[in-house]
């Protein structure tokens, strides 16, 4: 790519004109780890975490990101997130999680997958650095995307199944 779709002739900022590209069925996968140390993982396991279930909100918080992606990101297009889920995970040294969104629309998801696993790791540290302020958002990444002009992609570290 010589060029930047984001920058006019000019080299000005602007949005990309979806306009005549026909809505075609895209999702998008990305995943992210929140480290946590022993307290909080044994507060998590235990559901013992004083602001309440720690896993519920993520999911909903990441849905509810992943609907306003737009609205935070200043050139991401509105479209319509016609699915979402979130997954939450207790594993070794803190919580994985993964967020997976589909569209049938003029542009992909991939942000809103991003958006989606950040606010559900912000809401994560939120609930639990009462217990432990040192919890850390280690990664957040894009794992999959399908659909569109450019077509299926996958992180080359990650199988099939996740």
């Amino acid at each position: 790519m010589t060029q930047f779709t984001h920058l006019d002739d000019a080299g000005r900022v602007r949005m990309v004109d979806v306009t005549e590209k026909q809505p075609t069925v895209r999702s998008a996968t990305a995943r992210g780890f929140v480290r946590c140390g022993r307290e909080v993982v044994a507060a998590l396991a235990d559901g013992a975490v004083p602001k309440g279930d720690v896993f519920a909100l993520a999911r909903i918080a990441g849905i509810a990101g992943a609907k306003k992606c737009a609205e935070l990101l200043p050139l991401a297009h509105v479209i319509g997130v016609h699915g979402a889920v979130v997954d939450v995970e207790l594993v070794e040294g803190g919580v994985e999680l993964r967020a997976t969104v589909r569209t049938a629309d003029r542009t992909g998801v991939e942000m809103e997958a991003l958006t989606a696993v950040s606010i559900a790791a912000l809401s994560v540290v939120d609930m639990v650095k009462g217990i432990d302020k040192s919890v850390a958002i280690e990664r957040i990444e894009l794992i999959a995307k399908t659909g569109g002009r450019s077509g299926d992609w996958h992180r080359n570290d990650v199988s099939a199944e996740g």
